[in-house]
């Protein structure tokens, strides 16, 4: 299986493929990337063969998260872009499908938000996981339900709070890397072979057992939203924010 080639299915329809490479996107999570998202998730539900959704990205870098340049370019009230991606990971785990993320490379921000979403994360030994929001004064707020209900409290609370990167090997200890590969198309060959013989319907009701164990309620995307869009408010992370959209400036450097 070519992890490079362009999206859709593999030969025997088990396996649907969504690259996060698009033009202009520049390895970053924005409106249009949400939408291609759940375009692939409505492709591979509506699939009766289906049983994995692949997410992949080009060698050396899988996702920075969220575009600094339309988030400095949105009004400092809007909520909506928290609330887009809070509700795409949420489908990540509902949908009656593994989601799978195939890493090779950065993952920073919003990027470990998939990871930790995807039902399962394959991942090179050279990849690394990072949540850098804090150095803009941000914080990982939609990511944070996620990669806690994977990881536990103190390991996701300290990777916000240090903004500290893990290294595949840590990633893997700690639960947000399911397997360390030097090849990822092997692995999601194994994983295809195996899935391909589960029915949907208990996938889904795996997936609805989960979330009963673990809800991932209104309450936590309300609380995420609110204090997304608070700290987008004020007016040192617009400074911020601007800086680097119009001058590529980090805030370190100011």
């Amino acid at each position: 299986m070519d992890l490079t080639g362009p999206d859709g299915a593999d030969p025997s329809g088990t396996v649907h493929r969504c690259s996060l490479d698009a033009p202009g996107h520049d390895h970053t999570i924005d409106d249009r990337l949400l939408e291609r998202l759940h375009t692939a998730l409505d492709a591979a539900e509506a699939d009766p063969r289906c049983r994995v959704l692949l997410l992949t990205s080009a060698p050396g870098v899988f996702s920075t998260g969220m575009s600094l340049v339309a988030a400095a370019d949105a009004p400092a009230s809007d909520t909506e872009a928290g609330g887009a991606f809070y509700d795409l990971l949420t489908r990540f785990t509902r949908a009656p499908l593994i989601v799978v993320a195939a890493v090779d490379g950065k993952v920073a921000g919003g990027g470990v938000g998939l990871t930790a979403a995807a039902d399962l994360t394959l991942a090179t030994p050279r990849s690394t996981f990072a949540l850098p929001e804090a150095l803009w004064g941000l914080l990982p707020c939609c990511v944070l339900p996620f990669l806690t209900r994977r990881v536990g409290f103190q390991k996701a609370y300290a990777m916000a709070l240090t903004t500290w990167p893990l290294d595949a090997a840590g990633a893997a200890g700690c639960g947000l890397v399911d397997e360390l590969t030097d090849s990822l198309p092997d692995a999601v060959r194994r994983l295809a072979f195996r899935t391909a013989r589960l029915r949907t319907s208990t996938l889904g009701s795996m997936k609805r057992y989960a979330g009963e164990l673990w809800p991932m309620g209104e309450r936590s995307r309300a609380a995420a939203v609110d204090e997304l869009t608070r700290l987008m408010a004020l007016p040192d992370v617009r400074d911020s924010l601007t800086a680097y959209a119009e001058h590529r400036r980090f805030p370190w450097e100011t």
